[in-house]
């Protein structure tokens, strides 16, 4: 496994990130193909085996069901110093917002359920999960410096945004002395590339680390045309990205596939491999072991341009992208 830091913050993060949407209770969730406590633990702690030390979660996935499971796993496996944990929250709910709870307080009382759930002091990274359009960004941007300040949280992020919005937020932190933004989480994958029009080039000029989700394409890149699986077939997010657009993806999978069977390496190792080129962390669910290890492995393959060899540093042999 290599490391990186998170962008403009302190935290050392592996270059795969697990995702862990696919960990909790399905009858708390939206979805039926998540595991069970018992799997999810097993998948945990191989990630760790591994070298991850980096994961993701929210206090949306089944209910907060993903962060308990996250949290009492890595109580049993890890120093919590070795670990870096990111979870995220939810905008204000119309329920909230006709209460009158404020945007500050709402930050603070999903902090305080997600620390529960997990059972920990603090996360390492707090993430905006989505943008709340009926609240202020002052409000949001000052609730979440006072979750720093406060030790609950080390650094913030943000996720699902355009770039816009996170220059804005990071101008108004600045400004107002608050807390910035050092990480964000968007969709972004080999055949998906719309964060390289603004995303991509903002962060890279400010030093923004970049963990996307959707890595694998809801693993269309990572499994055989023709082949599915359970998830693919009932994930409907994907579907809804990527169903319009098959007839032109295809000649990209087409070209994975083709790499894939001649170097004798997975789908998935030259998918994530050419994304780990871009970004800072992938954010890599998986919900069997093989998963972890593809990921993984990803991290040693070296693609390069046509008629150039590409390698695994673990192995001796080299092979040719063309």
């Amino acid at each position: 496994m290599q490391y990186t830091k998170l962008g403009n913050s302190d935290l050392t993060v592996s270059r795969i990130c697990m995702g862990c949407m696919g960990f909790g209770d399905a009858q708390h969730g939206q979805h039926s193909w998540t595991i069970d406590e018992e799997h999810s633990r097993k998948i945990i702690r191989h990630g760790m085996e591994l070298g991850i030390n980096f994961f993701d979660t929210a206090i949306a996935y089944q209910s907060g069901t993903s962060e308990q499971y996250l949290g009492r796993s890595l109580r049993d496996f890890a120093a919590r110093d070795n670990v870096v944990v990111a979870t995220k929250f939810l905008p204000r709910t119309p329920e909230g917002i006709a209460a009158g709870v404020t945007g500050q307080q709402h930050i603070e009382r999903m902090l305080e359920r997600s620390l529960q759930n997990l059972g920990m002091d603090y996360v390492d990274l707090y993430i905006y999960h989505m943008w709340d359009y009926q609240t202020p960004l002052y409000k949001i941007m000052e609730g979440l410096n006072n979750a720093v300040r406060a030790g609950k949280t080390w650094y913030i992020g943000i996720s699902n945004c355009f770039a816009w919005q996170l220059a804005k937020a990071n101008a108004l932190a600045e400004k107002e002395g608050f807390v910035k933004f050092v990480s964000v989480q968007g969709h972004y994958n080999l055949i998906f590339r719309k964060e390289e029009r603004e995303m991509v080039p903002y962060c890279r000029e400010e030093n923004i680390a970049m963990t996307p989700y959707s890595a694998l394409a809801g693993g269309k890149l990572s499994k055989h045309p023709g082949e599915t699986s359970k998830r693919m077939q009932e994930d409907s997010y994907a579907h809804l990205k990527y169903d319009a657009t098959a007839e032109q993806d295809s000649a990209i999978i087409d070209r994975v596939v083709e790499l894939a069977d001649r170097h004798g390496v997975t789908m998935t190792e030259i998918s994530l491999a050419w994304l780990l080129t871009k970004v800072t962390a992938p954010i890599v669910g998986a919900t069997k072991l093989h998963h972890v290890d593809g990921a993984a492995m990803a991290v040693d393959l070296t693609l390069s341009g046509e008629r150039s060899p590409i390698w695994r540093s673990y192995i001796s042999r080299t092979v040719w992208s063309a």
